[in-house]
């Protein structure tokens, strides 16, 4: 069981920080170089990826589910089930990664001839998703071994590999963009393979990792095979409510910036740099929130109901702090942060003006997170789905309202995301407050 004492939390979640601090920097490399490059393959990258992105979330929420279910088993001292999760969760992967590839080469061609009106922007988009499709395969394997250190709480391995990641995009995005010795420079299709090649290196050194380190000697991995239909099924039951919550979270987010792409290039641009931006902000809620749902998980699986708010009060805590540490740039010097991914003078002076908009929404939401994640991490993955339903919901009201209706300034436009957040917190403490969402203590195991 893991430690709720902050230095505890901090071990577990530092890592985790770190690691989404490394993912920003892959999609900050990307948008930097191709930010002096061309426009086009600027935005076309920055577009493509909200594609890519919500894609990915099916990786993603399955991969919650599955940390959510081992790290309830390690709390229950079941160090088999641990292990037929983690292989039921790796045949699932597969299934989803053939889903996908089908679905880029067939249906999504379709979908964006038809929601972007740019038909250049359109073709580049495409032609970037096309090749980041191929990291799909490399997902199967990056998200199972992943997930087993989520819920295990050794994150550090982890952080090691995103590094890998980061490192490895930032040399091979500058050799292919750009070109070297007697390779053309490939531009946007060179960014794309690059962060591709990169996930691929970060795959490899998980499989390494799991290969020859301590969890071997705790979990049977490779022993025997343990998937059942019945583990399968219950990793869909907690899973797949999470891949559609990130779907429905994602492919809205694209629609936003469908609509906002329907406003203007210039305010196209603007709002992608916001969103480079916010990844810096994501950092430690994101890993704080991999931490909450650990943590809840493996005290929900031993019963142990009464550290929950405490462990609640804490992570909040900590993100409210590591937010002001590391996001108060987007009130101080929100100019300097978006020259970091995008240097062109007519951008800078609109794209602050949304920074210093957005920024309170972003304290806002480091504070709901954790009680959205409680949900989350208790297992009750078809109610974050609800609430991320309802919250969607407001979210795609008011942004018509704000983009079709009103025909309001891209700096109003963003203010959306307060909409979004406050949603999500209230609706996430109405259910916490007067729902029952302990399992129940005659609930079986599946062993």
């Amino acid at each position: 069981m893991l430690d709720i004492r902050y230095r505890s939390i901090l071990r577990v979640a530092l890592p985790l920080m770190v690691s989404g601090f490394i993912q920003s920097i892959l999609a900050m490399t990307d948008a930097t170089f191709l930010s002096r490059y061309s426009t086009l393959a600027y935005d076309a990258a920055g577009s493509a990826s909200l594609w890519y992105v919500t894609l990915h979330m099916a990786f993603v929420g399955m991969g919650d589910g599955a940390q959510i279910l081992m790290a309830r088993r390690i709390g229950e001292q079941n160090p088999v089930g641990v292990v037929r999760v983690f292989q039921s969760a790796l045949v699932n992967y597969i299934f989803i990664a053939v889903l996908l590839t089908l679905l880029i080469h067939f249906a999504v061609p379709a979908l964006m001839q038809y929601m972007v009106t740019n038909r250049e922007l359109a073709a580049a988009e495409l032609s970037f998703l096309k090749i980041r499709g191929y990291a799909f395969w490399a997902n199967i394997i990056i998200m199972a071994i992943q997930s087993t250190y989520y819920a295990t709480g050794r994150t550090h391995v982890v952080l090691i590999s995103a590094a890998i990641v980061a490192g490895s995009n930032i040399l091979f995005a500058y050799l292919l963009v750009f070109g070297f010795w007697n390779v053309k420079p490939m531009g946007l299709e060179g960014a794309a393979l690059a962060s591709t090649l990169a996930e691929i290196l970060g795959m490899l050194f998980l499989v390494g990792s799991l290969l020859t380190g301590k969890l071997k000697k705790l979990y049977p991995f490779w022993q025997c095979w343990l998937v059942s239909f019945a583990q399968i099924k219950e990793h869909i039951s907690v899973g797949f409510p999470l891949l559609l919550q990130g779907i429905v979270a994602l492919s809205v987010w694209t629609i936003f910036f469908i609509w906002i792409e329907q406003m203007g290039s210039h305010d196209l641009t603007v709002s992608l740099n916001i969103r480079y931006i916010y990844f810096l902000a994501f950092v430690p809620i994101w890993g704080f929130a991999a931490a909450t749902k650990t943590y809840i998980a493996q005290f929900v699986g031993a019963k142990d109901y009464a550290a929950l708010p405490i462990i609640q009060r804490r992570i909040q805590l900590l993100t409210v702090g590591f937010l002001l540490l590391s996001f108060h740039g987007s009130i101080l010097y929100p100019e300097k942060l978006i020259w970091l991914v995008n240097d062109q003078s007519a951008y800078i002076e609109d794209s602050a003006r949304v920074l210093r908009v957005v920024s309170g929404s972003i304290l806002i939401y480091g504070i709901v997170s954790v009680y959205f994640q409680t949900i989350s991490g208790s297992g009750n993955t078809r109610v974050t789905f609800l609430v991320e339903c309802i919250s969607t919901l407001f979210y795609v009201i008011f942004a018509y309202l704000l983009i079709k209706v009103w025909k309001a300034p891209v700096h109003i436009v963003w203010l959306v995301e307060y909409v979004y957040f406050i949603t999500m917190g209230l609706a996430s403490l109405i259910y916490l407050k007067w729902f029952q969402w302990h399992p129940k203590p005659t609930e079986e195991k599946i062993i």
